[in-house]
């Protein structure tokens, strides 16, 4: 098998390893619970990841994930006294909302993703920072087990947080790998200009893909909200160079138009066992943002198509 067969089949050995190096250094690490619980643990990163992996799946980038993730904190501790579940309707409409404002300004007025994602999350962060009033806000507990209880907690010994990633994963693949839109995505992620020419609206395409990646990143922070009980305008600090580093270490370049929401899955059981190994070995806390820095430029150099990319600025 030579080494572009392989490319493919990294993402998954690249875990396998980790796993092991880990497993044999520190053998507690790979008792079931601890698994379980390192799992549990990475759901909202996840569920942000498979947001961005759409944005990033059509070529673009989702810089607005975590402030968006963050605002939702706050839109989910402030609205649950009056709305109780329907809070939860009011985050992933916000988030999709944003996510659609990022494509819009993307499509209508030419303005790179990473600009428009990033001015969008500013906004959020401002939306955020407003609502709050700058500090931390709490959830009632009684009534966030009412309304959220759902999403926390667990059953037969499994997390409900995995269960509720593992029902948006089956959703986000089936709309990846099942649908006419999904087929879209790809077509826009690996040519856009073939893709316009053969009669797909590419603008409405890529308009959905963010709003996606908005709704999942509301979704993510109101499971972050639910599980901390309370929001603030900083809560999801640190989650978006994981996820970007989620998405790219398995599998779905910056290019795009390859890879996909199970590459996602890989890779963010690559950060997960990544965390859990510099616990182990006991990495300091300032240390480990440089680490994913660094395994972020190592993927980028190793997924992306070079092809599509003519001159670097």
């Amino acid at each position: 098998m030579t080494l572009h067969q392989l490319k493919p089949h990294f993402p998954w050995i690249t875990l396998l390893a980790l796993v092991a190096v880990v497993g044999v250094a520190h053998p507690n690490f790979l008792l079931p619970a601890n698994l379980i619980s390192m799992v549990a643990d990475i759901m909202p990163l996840f569920i942000m990841a498979l947001g961005m992996t759409f944005a990033i799946y059509i070529g673009g980038i989702d810089l607005s994930s975590q402030s968006v993730a963050n605002m939702t904190t706050v839109l989910a501790t402030i609205a649950l006294p009056g709305l109780g579940l329907g809070a939860a309707l009011v985050c992933i409409l916000a988030g999709l909302t944003m996510g659609a404002v990022s494509g819009f300004v993307t499509t209508r007025l030419l303005v790179p993703s990473f600009v428009s994602t990033l001015a969008v999350g500013g906004i959020a962060y401002s939306v955020a920072q407003y609502l709050s009033g700058q500090r931390a806000l709490y959830m009632d507990v009684t009534l966030r087990d009412a309304s959220f209880g759902w999403m926390i907690g667990s059953s037969f010994g499994i997390p409900h947080e995995i269960v509720v990633g593992a029902a948006l994963l089956a959703l986000t693949w089936f709309l990846q790998s099942r649908t006419v839109f999904g087929r879209a995505l790809k077509a826009v992620g690996a040519g856009e200009p073939a893709a316009a020419a053969s009669g797909l609206p590419v603008r409405r395409i890529k308009v959905l893909a963010f709003a996606l990646s908005g709704m999942l990143a509301a979704i993510a922070g109101l499971l972050f909200s639910a599980k901390l009980s309370g929001g603030s305008p900083t809560l999801a600090n640190g989650f978006l160079l994981p996820a970007i580093v989620a998405v790219l270490v398995g599998g779905t370049p910056l290019t795009g138009g390859v890879g996909g929401v199970i590459n996602t899955l890989i890779g963010t059981l690559i950060v997960a066992v990544i965390r859990s190994s510099m616990l182990y070995f006991e990495v300091d806390a300032t240390m480990q943002q440089m680490v994913f820095g660094i395994i972020l430029i190592v993927a980028i150099a190793a997924t992306i198509d070079r092809s599509k990319m003519r001159i670097v600025k």
